[in-house]
C-alpha cells in the first residue's frame, strides 16, 4: 500500500500570510514551483497560492503585487491529507474536490505537497489516466 507520504514531495516551502504577491513568485521561481503553501505565524497552513492566482487576482486586476500579501487571496480551509492515508485516498480527495495540489499533513503540520507530477512518477498509469479524465479534462 502505497501512502502519501511515499508520494508527496517533502519539505514543501511555506510562504508567511504577511508576505507580499512579489515574494511569493520570487520564491516559485527560485524553486521552480508553480504554487506554494500558505503558513501563519502559528506555522499551519491556511491555504495555497498559485502562480495563475498571482496574475488572475492581482495582476489583471491592476493590483500591486509588491503590496498585496499572499494572506488577501487565502479563501476557505485547504484541503489537504494525512501523511499515512494511502494512494486511493489521496486520489479520491484530490478527484472530488478538482485539485491538482495536495498538501501532506502530520499532526496537523505541513510535511509536503502531492502534485499531478508526484502522481505521475508514483502510482500506475490507470490511476494517473482517470485521474488526469477527472480533473484536468473537466477544467
Amino acid at each position: 500500500m502505497t501512502t502519501a507520504q511515499e508520494i508527496m514531495h517533502a519539505g514543501a516551502t511555506c510562504v508567511q500570510e504577511s508576505e507580499t504577491l512579489q515574494d511569493a513568485a520570487r520564491r516559485m521561481k527560485e524553486l521552480d514551483v508553480g504554487a506554494l503553501p500558505i503558513c501563519g505565524e502559528d506555522d499551519r497552513l491556511h491555504g495555497i497560492i498559485t502562480d495563475r492566482d498571482i496574475v488572475v487576482k492581482c495582476l489583471a486586476r491592476g493590483k500591486d503585487p509588491r503590496t498585496m500579501t499572499a494572506g488577501q487571496l487565502e479563501q476557505g480551509k485547504p484541503i489537504t491529507i494525512d501523511a499515512q492515508a494511502d494512494a486511493d485516498q489521496v486520489l479520491h480527495t484530490m478527484e472530488e474536490h478538482r485539485i491538482r495540489r495536495l498538501p501532506v499533513t502530520d499532526d496537523h503540520r505541513l510535511v509536503g505537497m502531492i502534485s499531478e507530477a508526484d502522481l505521475a512518477r508514483h502510482l500506475p498509469e490507470d490511476q494517473v489516466g482517470h485521474f488526469v479524465e477527472v480533473v484536468c479534462a473537466a477544467s
